[in-house]
């Protein structure tokens, strides 16, 4: 359901104190995410930003100049320069991806004929092993990071490969691009070509050693910084227990964010058993290396037992939903429905190049692609208890896991993914009217919801005129 607040004015007290000055003000609509059900559409509003980059205010229903002046004067912020929204341009939080592969971009696109294991080994290690050059990853990182940025992820989760100076290298790029952006040095020290693995005690040092050059990359404010390293083995089977064993002490240390792959694929999941035997599961064989806890996103969760997500639950991890990659190499459908329901923390990522696309976008039409084959999957003829097990997913909920859903994953809802006053303005201006954008727009039909639907599964970067990171224009069709 789409829901409207009741209108309101909220005016700022003559004596009120102003921390910071305004930088800058939107009027027009405004379109984000209060909960999972609950998207609330905002027209005729007023938001301001603060030099920090923080949403100073927000002042709802106003419908006339002599209201728009008064607050504006109270906020010592020049009228005339108020970027005013057309009734066809709208401001949505910023996308967040929890899940891609830094150096698989290339491929992106490519290579989808084979399953998880052959994949990796035919077409991602091969391609990874070429960012032991830094002039290799100075030719990839930064088209990559301003293609997401493009796109409107305006937060990143991503996998880098073994090498630490490419792997700072990407760090310093997000940075020096204004994305947020969680960076993982890959860990894989057994079962992994000859020519692309570490020992365990070089890995371990070589991980710490990054953890502390993208500490000290940036002064934290307010506990609020841009980038941050992550703890990232690659997945259990190319991780020995030893291995996984320093990773997880290693994040307890430095409390550290933790990143890997779980439950993707049939195959991936039975040679993690030959792996473990004395371990019951997949999950648990994380668990059992002291790898989950409520910092842990882990992509996919594909084939996962009613065990396994009591567990996944009860250490709060997130699980990073790929719906692209899922079905370009045939992994299997997640049911996010059931994930949700039993409470479980859920984003959306693009999983590249598993995944094909860059766009959170493509990634929002195939979530509900794959909710709608769950829902179809379950459904019977004349069985109505099946057809109400898994509803499909709705376009709020869509809405919430590209959004404040990935917030949650970062463990940066409090900072980022809607428009609340105090968080920081990672936000999406999105035209409908932009020159040769994907969607047209009829007025006798289409109020503002439809046309934030037909945006959703229509629209493109074409339709991104600014893209926003801590109040500070990084992207967008109007820089190009």
């Amino acid at each position: 359901m789409i829901f409207r607040l009741e209108p309101y004015f909220f005016f700022k007290k003559e004596n009120s104190k102003m921390p910071n000055k305004i930088s800058k003000v939107f009027y027009g609509t405004l379109i984000h995410s209060l909960s999972l059900t609950n998207l609330e559409i905002l027209q005729n509003t007023l938001l301001g930003i603060d030099s920090s980059g923080k949403i100073a205010f927000i002042e709802k229903n106003v419908l006339d100049e002599n209201t728009l002046n008064n607050i504006i004067s109270q906020w010592e912020f020049p009228q005339q320069e108020v970027i005013r929204l057309s009734k066809r341009q709208f401001l949505l939080p910023g996308f967040i991806d929890t899940h891609t592969h830094a150096p698989q971009y290339p491929n992106a696109g490519t290579g989808m004929d084979l399953p998880l294991l052959d994949w990796l080994n035919k077409y991602t290690f091969p391609l990874e092993r070429s960012y032991s050059s830094l002039s290799f990853a100075e030719k990839v990182y930064p088209m990559l990071v301003n293609n997401l940025l493009r796109s409107g992820t305006t937060t990143a989760v991503y996998f880098a490969t073994i090498h630490l100076e490419t792997s700072k290298y990407l760090a310093r790029l997000v940075k020096e691009k204004g994305q947020r952006g969680f960076i993982g040095k890959v860990n894989m020290d057994c079962n992994s070509p000859e020519d692309y693995i570490e020992t365990c005690d070089d890995s371990v040092e070589l991980t710490e050693e990054f953890i502390k050059y993208v500490l000290n990359l940036e002064k934290e404010e307010n506990g609020s910084r841009l980038v941050h390293p992550i703890i990232t083995p690659r997945f259990a089977v190319s991780c020995s227990s030893q291995l996984m064993d320093s990773l997880g002490l290693l994040a307890k240390q430095y409390n550290m964010p933790i990143q890997s792959h779980l439950s993707e694929n049939v195959a991936e999941i039975n040679f993690i058993s030959e792996l473990f035997p004395h371990l019951p599961d997949y999950t648990t064989v994380y668990d059992h290396h002291g790898l989950l806890n409520e910092k842990t996103i882990m992509a996919h969760g594909v084939h996962l037992s009613l065990k396994e997500r009591k567990l996944i639950k009860e250490r709060n991890i997130g699980i990073s939903h790929c719906p692209i990659s899922n079905f370009a190499i045939c992994s299997g459908v997640c049911n996010v429905r059931q994930l949700l329901d039993e409470g479980i923390k859920v984003g959306l990522g693009t999983d590249l190049s598993g995944g094909y696309s860059k766009s959170i976008l493509n990634a929002i039409r195939n979530a509900n692609i794959a909710s709608r084959v769950v829902f179809m999957s379950a459904s019977k003829a004349n069985d109505e208890s099946l057809n109400k097990s898994f509803p499909y997913l709705t376009l709020p909920e869509l809405t919430y896991l590209a959004t404040m859903g990935g917030a949650e994953l970062v463990n940066l809802d409090k900072i980022i993914g809607n428009f609340l006053i105090g968080k920081e303005f990672d936000a999406l201006l999105v035209d409908a009217d932009a020159y040769q954008s994907p969607l047209d727009v009829f007025d006798d039909l289409d109020d503002i919801e439809r046309i934030f639907e037909k945006f959703i599964f229509l629209g493109d970067e074409r339709n991104l005129k600014s893209v926003y990171v801590k109040g500070k224009k990084v992207s967008g069709t109007d820089l190009m």
